[in-house]
């Protein structure tokens, strides 16, 4: 059986090297907290704004400003910088806190083309910190998108450290 990590590179067409390129610069301290503001702030105006209702209504749950804040935060503290999301939410746990969404490929590629326009509009990144980041975020939707699958599935998602022992028999 695939890792959610293996589905996720197999699906996203995004080598985990790749994906984890982010960990190799600090983008928080190159890009500063105001840029991550403005990339969220951008992607989450396209987001409220989509023309497609089954789209937006993914998101009705929560308001533009929290959606905004929460997406910030997580960014900063997985691309280098404080914990904020961690210390107003604990453990960032992808997969359970988007189990309540419908995280389908069809849902994934809508997230990311918004994602690439906000990061195109956003001036402040430059090009190679924009590759790493869309790598990341082209391999997170599908990992979000493979933990979707096991939900539906009625499977239990194991956490990154258990990917690599055996399963018990």
């Amino acid at each position: 059986m695939q890792s959610l990590q293996e589905k996720a590179s197999e699906w996203s067409g995004v080598d985990p090297n790749d994906a984890f390129a982010i960990d190799e610069t600090n983008l928080f301290e190159k890009l500063g907290l105001q840029t991550f503001i403005n990339l969220s702030t951008n992607f989450y105006n396209r987001v409220y704004d989509d023309e497609e209702e089954w789209f937006r209504s993914i998101f009705s749950n929560s308001s533009k400003e929290d959606a905004i804040r929460n997406q910030y935060e997580f960014f900063v503290q997985r691309m280098g910088g404080p914990p904020l999301y961690s210390q107003r939410k604990g453990h960032p746990a992808l997969i359970g806190r988007h189990r309540l969404f419908p995280v389908s490929h069809k849902a994934a590629e809508r997230w990311l083309q918004h994602m690439q326009h906000a990061l195109d509009s956003v001036t402040d990144i430059d090009e190679d910190s924009k590759i790493k980041m869309n790598n990341f975020f082209r391999h997170t939707a599908f990992f979000l998108v493979a933990g979707d699958e096991l939900k539906n599935q009625n499977q239990v998602v194991a956490c990154k450290h258990a990917a690599n022992k055996p399963a018990a028999e």
